[in-house]
């Protein structure tokens, strides 16, 4: 049984992801190149996969599951001959931190911030890990002591939470991760040719990934979703928010409200 209503568990995975994901901007780009990263993904999976320190490129890419066979070794462990997991969590934090200040201006040194970072780190630092390496990997961290540093971190932890999650939900309905990407362009009206994370994929490789899911009876001919097909989409987010919801167990129905509220005019400001 659910402590807080679902609506309000898939508002906060709405108003965290704004929040968490200034850590895949141009800003935090930039502090990692200075490191002598070579471009972008070296950065990001410095950055992302640190918490779970010198891990071989196949582990990463298990807990990471959706990227495409040779991408993360294309970078793990390359980039931990340029930076070392500490110092790429340092980096990420510090960087993170001050693109999130400066894309919410004032709104950074008022006491709702604070209030919402604390009420978020309760809610981070109180889900379970198992089953959840990302998420496990991140709870060893230091919580930052600054308030919009604890907000990012906390917000950070709960996406990766989710995700683990998320997953695990793409894993027992049989979605691979590639198959996941192209599940999430066609909700978002896309085709999955056209889709960012996957366009750049081999023509045949992604047209066999399409066709799997055409056998299953999820997509049609045309390339869109089935309605068994946007049923089996809307189930795994359903049960991948019941599992995120066990993180706000921790907060009584106003302090989650009280977190909403807080959070809401920084992520519109994102």
């Amino acid at each position: 049984m659910l402590t807080h209503p679902p609506a309000k568990i898939r508002r906060m995975f709405e108003l965290i992801e704004p929040i968490a994901t200034i850590t895949f901007s141009e800003a935090v780009n930039e502090a990692f190149l200075a490191l002598g990263m070579r471009d972008y993904w070296d950065g990001y999976f410095a950055g992302r996969a640190a918490p779970l320190g010198l891990a071989p490129a196949g582990v990463v890419h298990a807990v990471f599951y959706n990227f495409a066979e040779g991408e993360v070794a294309r970078h793990i462990p390359w980039v931990w001959g340029k930076i070392t997991p500490e110092e790429a969590i340092a980096v990420r934090e510090r960087s993170s931190a001050a693109a999130l200040r400066q894309r919410i201006g004032e709104l950074a040194d008022q006491p709702g911030l604070a209030r919402a970072a604390d009420l978020a780190t309760r809610a981070a630092c109180s889900a379970p890990t198992e089953g959840r390496a990302l998420y496990a990997g991140l709870r060893e961290l230091a919580v930052p002591e600054e308030p919009v540093a604890r907000l990012w971190h906390a917000a950070t932890l709960l996406r990766e939470h989710r995700g683990d999650g998320h997953n695990a939900v793409l894993l027992a309905h049989g979605i691979g991760g590639t198959e996941a990407h192209v599940l999430l362009a066609l909700s978002l009206g896309m085709r999955a040719e056209d889709f960012g994370r996957i366009h750049h994929l081999p023509k045949a490789a992604l047209a066999a990934v399409v066709d799997g899911l055409r056998a299953r009876g999820l997509v049609d001919a045309a390339g869109g979703f089935t309605e068994a097909g946007r049923e089996t989409k809307e189930r795994i987010e359903a049960r991948t928010d019941e599992l995120a919801a066990p993180a706000y167990d921790v907060l009584a129905a106003d302090e989650l409200d009280a977190l909403i509220a807080g959070l809401e005019p920084i992520a519109a400001a994102l």
